[in-house]
């Protein structure tokens, strides 16, 4: 049996029914969120308990304001809130989309939490483009009700420890999940995946903060190699149903069969999920709450498993503004709730971390950029038409960094934090911290005000709450 499975046995033998608080099982809330770009519904699929509940007791209530949606358990006994959390979606990124203003969508989802000890009501709320959250729905969770799913997590033979810091309860707890690696392949799996973390540890401020990590595997055979391309003409039924063409656009990876994936990542403790696609084709996707995805065997791996785990863990926003993406652009600039990008040159939210004489907005060489750009994105759009083998983009790419490095490296005001236009995929309104950053292009490292959202997003999961 895994270390992970006897943790499990002996969490479960050792929780007294009678003080849920003391070990609280991990209660699943599965749903139907059916959207356009106009309007929203939601009908409650299933109530599920899975493990013991892996998070830090120490901070239920998430005082960091991130997220599209952000959802709220309250005791229905003492009208308190007993715990939160932010999050987006895929719904929520789907309805962004030019196929939202034409046609309805249903996506599941799922919210988890550690089991109220009685009867509560879960609150589901938006974020408006004031910035302020309200309450799209509600459902009642009475952990005595005889319809929730109490059959357990399913075994966890198959999930082991990549890195074993320490207990769950006071750890970011991070699922590596492989899909399209078949049973001859997880030899190759185990590798992937202890790279995955090697790569992840090896870029501040994760290499610091590594003893404040625990990551698990979980075995998940596909009977073919590989993962669904659409566009290349590659179907596959992985286990996880993983695919490239998200939304029409070809490097964009997500899994859409949630409930699935809940099941199959039942069997670990998790707070956090990357599921890491077999293959070589350049692709990934993060998603603030949800998961990170990436290729397993691209030149730039590395780079794509830490940006968008930075999505996934912290809600930090993409920075980039000359790519190709899949979500239409609107004249508004309301002030995003990403901690890495403002529509205020006056007063940033990061404006303590400022460089002291740094202007506002921060000049910086945004025209030679922008021509480099154009250049590199007609040469990869002709790359992808014409089928050509992955590593000429990848040879494009580093080209492409080295110039954009030494290009971002000029200036009186390269190194400062200051309000540099350009990001959240729009040229004009919208501010990132710093001229370079992991967010921005391919480069190795985390710009400073990117570096102290991931910080505080660890002490969530780790630290008591502040003072």
């Amino acid at each position: 049996m895994s270390r992970v499975a006897l943790l499990f046995l002996a969490l479960v033998v050792l929780a007294p029914t009678s003080a849920p608080a003391e070990a609280p099982t991990t209660l699943r809330l599965d749903y139907f969120h059916t959207a356009s770009a106009d309007e929203e519904r939601f009908a409650l699929d299933a109530v599920v308990l899975e493990g013991p509940w892996p998070g830090n007791p120490a901070r239920p209530l998430d005082d960091l304001n991130l997220g599209k949606y952000r959802f709220e358990v309250i005791d229905r006994a003492t009208n308190r809130t007993v715990y939160s959390r932010g999050f987006a979606s895929i719904c929520g990124e789907w309805e962004t989309t030019g196929e939202a203003r034409r046609v309805h969508r249903t996506f599941h989802e799922s919210l988890r939490f550690p089991e109220p000890g009685g009867p509560a009501q879960v609150v589901l709320k938006k974020r408006g483009p004031d910035g302020l959250f309200r309450e799209v729905w509600s459902v009642a969770v009475d952990p005595a009700d005889p319809t929730i799913d109490r059959s357990g997590p399913p075994p966890a033979d198959n999930v082991w420890a990549v890195l074993d810091s320490g207990p769950p309860s006071s750890k970011v707890d991070l699922l590596l999940m492989g899909d399209g690696y078949t049973a001859e392949e997880m030899e190759k799996w185990h590798r992937d995946a202890r790279r995955m973390a090697d790569l992840l540890f090896a870029t501040p401020p994760f290499e610091e903060r590594r003893g404040d990590f625990n990551v698990w595997a979980i075995d998940t055979p596909s009977r073919q190699s590989g993962v669904a391309r659409p566009s290349d003409g590659v179907h596959r039924r992985s286990a996880l149903r993983v695919t490239y063409d998200a939304f029409g656009s070809e490097r964009y990876v997500l899994a859409f069969d949630n409930r699935r994936l809940r099941e199959f990542a039942a069997a670990a403790p998790y707070d956090v999920l990357v599921l890491v696609v077999n293959g070589r084709k350049y692709g990934g996707g993060g998603i603030f709450n949800l998961y990170a995805t990436v290729a397993s065997d691209n030149a730039f791996t590395p780079y794509v498993m830490v940006h968008e785990f930075a999505h996934h863990f912290a809600g930090l926003a993409d920075e980039y503004y000359t790519s190709d993406v899949a979500y239409e652009s609107t004249f508004a600039r309301p002030e995003p709730w990403e901690l890495n990008a403002t529509a205020s040159t006056t007063s940033p939210k990061w404006l303590d971390l400022v460089t002291p004489g740094a202007p506002l907005p921060t000049p910086w060489e945004k025209e030679a950029f922008e021509e480099t750009q154009r250049e590199i994105q007609a040469r990869r759009r002709e790359i992808r038409a014409e089928g050509r083998p992955e590593e000429e983009m990848e040879a494009l790419f580093h080209e492409e960094q080295e110039r954009v490095d030494a290009l971002l490296a000029r200036g009186d005001h390269a190194e400062a934090v200051g309000a540099f236009e350009g990001a959240m995929y729009e040229a004009r309104g919208y501010y990132r911290p710093q001229a370079n950053c992991m967010m921005f292009t391919r480069t190795t490292k985390f710009c400073a005000v990117c570096r102290h959202a991931l910080e505080r997003v660890i002490d969530l999961y780790t630290r008591p709450a502040p003072e």
